[in-house]
């Protein structure tokens, strides 16, 4: 599970189907030790973390798993990873709901009702509308904790986001979710925010798993605030889902000069987000991917004539994990020190 989407996922289950739902466990080493020791050694981290996840599942008693991969090879990684399980011996069902970034209804349908015979499409649709309405409201708080955390208190910030899933889990209907959103929201723009004009802004593309789950990327978003910068990131859950397609489009018109095709996953959206950053004068760029991802190794080549073309600077990031995290922060170090000399100059 990637961050705190685990709330709505589990909401939305919980309330659609008549199963025990059992929430994988945080990422942990252990997770990683699990993956890494049944993957095989050239797939993408998220492959592993997600197989470490799936045995700490089943171990707890799951005995059905839901899978939701698209958009790159991951859409198809859900037949290896339930041969590897099997052959671990666990016995459970796999159910992936998306192959291959299609997305069908029937199918969907057919899935829920193997679950639980007493699916409703008409409880799921209503229950569906809530959870949406749930990510986007997590989404718009967090893209404006994003902005500010490196200015203010992070503790703060974290206590009201608890509070507020701890109560968005509980809600009955739209309306009392918008209030508890409205008051949060509200609670959270009163926390004290010391920032200046003129500070430093940093914008963080790259592969969706890499980007969404904090420790598949060490925090880096939490050292990034460290430095008292403003970050920028475009991906989260309500990209994913609901504006994804119509980015993708736009990146492919807006920048003709540097890419004719599209690429696989967010490749394509990577290189366009680059060339924003750079029209908004951002400071820096930063991208992170997982070791082995094959469509962000080909953005990779385009994001640099984007930042040559405009004088941005830009520095990559490959986890794995065997990654250190003092190498990690070392060269973060580096490159916030780089940034504040090319701005006294």
């Amino acid at each position: 599970m990637m961050g705190k989407y685990n709330i709505p996922v589990k909401y939305l289950l919980s309330k659609i189907t008549h199963c025990i739902i059992i929430e994988p466990e945080k990422i942990t080493s252990k997770t990683i030790e699990l993956g890494n020791k049944y993957s095989p050694s050239f797939v993408c981290t998220p492959f592993k973390y997600t197989l470490g996840t799936m045995i700490e599942s089943l171990d707890k008693g799951a005995n059905v798993i839901i899978q939701a991969g698209g958009g790159c090879r991951y859409g198809y990684y859900a037949e290896l990873q339930e041969q590897i399980l099997k052959d671990l011996g666990y016995d459970f069902k796999l159910y992936n709901l998306v192959t291959a970034s299609n997305l069908n209804v029937k199918k969907l349908y057919n899935i829920f009702k193997k679950i639980d015979k007493k699916f409703s499409v008409i409880k799921a649709i209503y229950y569906l509308y809530i959870t949406k309405n749930m990510i986007r409201y997590m989404d718009k708080i967090d893209d404006y904790v994003r902005l500010n955390i490196g200015f203010s208190d992070k503790k703060s910030y974290k206590k009201l986001m608890d509070e507020m899933l701890d109560k968005f889990i509980k809600v009955k209907n739209p309306i009392s979710l918008y209030a508890i959103y409205k008051k949060y929201n509200k609670k959270i723009k009163k926390v004290k925010v010391n920032k200046p004009k003129d500070c430093i802004k940093v914008g963080v593309i790259g592969e969706l798993y890499t980007i969404m789950e904090p420790f598949a990327n060490y925090f880096l978003e939490e050292e990034l605030a460290k430095y008292n910068i403003e970050i920028k990131r475009f991906t989260n859950i309500n990209y994913l889902l609901f504006t994804n397609k119509k980015v993708s489009k736009k990146a492919l018109l807006n920048t003709k000069e540097f890419q004719k095709y599209k690429m696989g996953a967010d490749a394509s959206s990577n290189v366009y987000f680059a060339k924003y950053l750079c029209l908004k004068n951002y400071d820096g760029i930063i991208h992170i991917k997982s070791s082995f991802c094959t469509p962000e190794i080909s953005s990779m080549v385009l994001i640099n004539k984007v930042c040559e073309k405009y004088n941005k600077p830009v520095i990559y990031f490959s986890f794995d994990s065997s990654t250190s995290e003092v190498g990690i922060k070392t060269r973060l170090e580096a490159f916030y020190d780089m940034i504040e000399m090319r701005r006294n100059r």
